[in-house]
């Protein structure tokens, strides 16, 4: 039975994850084999692309060329920038005028993939809204909507209602993206950061637990935060 494109699709993203988890555990040969791993899933779609008589890997390399020297006469033109953000605005005034990629009658989020991770898709709608003016004015508005928004998922869980909870707890995640992009963190690679670090230090619990013969379910809270603050005292 023949593979189609949404076949690949979906191990084309577990790859691209993949290849994140060598960039931040993971050693050069790790990088080197999950890249190629990505690579093969992207040669893989050209070629279904290719025996149905849409595209080969050649015509997607020359429109990658192409655009890429489009979107920046800053480097391959006679184009002058000032800082990041005029580099942003041409990029979107190329893609909206030259290109056609935003039409008229379309919306200014209109255009964000749905199927990014939804830490993502805030960091990409919230970085839209800004430069369109619809933003807080410095760091600390951010703070304060937080401790706000805070409140009110305290008074949700105390009413127990539960879509209300859920709406709260949407609206603190979607908040502290915001922040992350005042103080020019990644929320992805913060969250995934931090992800690592617990299973890392939890890790060590079961190691050590088990060495001593001793099982999770057997084992008080009190000694689990002890091998826990044991953990963070080795990674320092």
């Amino acid at each position: 039975m023949r593979q189609n494109k949404k076949d690949v699709a979906k191990y084309l993203i577990e790859e691209a994850y993949e290849v994140l988890d060598a960039i931040d555990m993971g050693t050069p040969d790790d990088l080197k084999e999950e890249l190629g791993d990505l690579l093969f899933q992207i040669l893989f779609l050209a070629k279904i692309s290719e025996e149905t008589g849409e595209f080969d890997i050649y015509d997607v390399i020359k429109e990658i060329s192409v655009k890429m020297i489009r979107r920046h006469p800053h480097v391959f033109g006679n184009k002058k920038v000032k800082n990041v953000e005029e580099i942003k605005s041409n990029w979107e005034n190329i893609k909206k005028y030259k290109e056609g990629k935003i039409h008229k009658e379309s919306f200014l989020l209109q255009n964000i993939p749905r199927s990014m991770p939804s830490l993502l898709t805030a960091k990409k709608i919230t970085e839209k809204a800004s430069r369109a003016g619809f933003d807080w004015e410095n760091t600390e508005g951010v703070i304060k909507k937080i401790e706000e928004e805070m409140q009110e998922l305290k008074a949700a869980i105390h009413s127990k209602n539960e879509k209300q909870i859920k709406d709260e707890t949407g609206d603190i995640f979607f908040t502290l993206v915001n922040l992350c992009r005042f103080i020019n963190v990644d929320p992805e690679d913060a969250l995934r950061s931090t992800t690592n670090k617990f299973i890392k230090r939890f890790s060590y619990i079961e190691k050590k637990l088990k060495y001593e013969g001793k099982d999770l379910s057997e084992t008080t809270l009190t000694e689990m935060d002890r091998l826990w603050d044991q953990s963070k005292k080795n990674e320092t």
